[in-house]
């Protein structure tokens, strides 16, 4: 697979670096913003996801329409009914959707942290693998720490990772432009 940015000229990259540091100041406010308000930022990301809900659902429906055997179509009209009846939940109880969805991250977290502390203990005779098992272990952690404080902390924790991916998302962009503008 070939990366676009490899594709571009660093001078074309150059002559644009005051672009990706005002992307990233830009998202830097909003993770300011986010921070601020943990509550609402959990409400958006609710919606964002509610909406992709719909419009997934939507898409679904529609192609389903488009397959001529009755089997398929009831396959693709199940699953888009239920993709735009999970987005119209979104919308509808914004708090019951981010409860499930902090619960979802927190299975998740643990299941991905067990993960990788088997593949670091497989990689015990490589070099660094201590890393990858500490990486697995932090992320069990968070999992663990999110459904102790559940479901109360479903209020502000998804706003939370929206706020800290947008501060880093922010600085990222912030120090790329710097580093191509010399």
């Amino acid at each position: 697979m070939v990366n676009v940015l490899d594709e571009l000229p660093t001078s074309a990259m150059r002559a644009k670096w005051g672009w990706f540091v005002a992307l990233g100041v830009l998202l830097l406010a909003c993770s300011f913003i986010a921070f601020g308000n943990l509550f609402i930022a959990t409400v958006v990301s609710v919606y964002y996801v509610g909406m992709l809900m719909l419009i997934g659902g939507i898409i679904y429906l529609v192609h389903a329409f488009q397959i001529r055997t009755w089997e398929h179509i009831l396959t693709w009209v199940l699953s888009g009914l239920l993709y735009t009846i999970a987005g119209i939940c979104a919308f509808a109880n914004p708090v019951l959707t981010s409860t499930v969805l902090t619960l979802l991250l927190a299975v998740t977290l643990v299941v991905a942290g067990v993960l990788r502390i088997w593949v670091g203990r497989r990689l015990k005779s490589s070099r660094g693998w201590g890393w990858i098992l500490f990486g697995g272990i932090v992320t069990v952690l968070a999992g663990v720490v999110i459904v102790i404080g559940w479901p109360v902390n479903s209020l502000w924790i998804l706003g939370m990772f929206l706020a800290i991916d947008l501060f880093f998302q922010g600085w990222t962009l912030v120090a790329f432009g710097l580093s191509i503008k010399k």
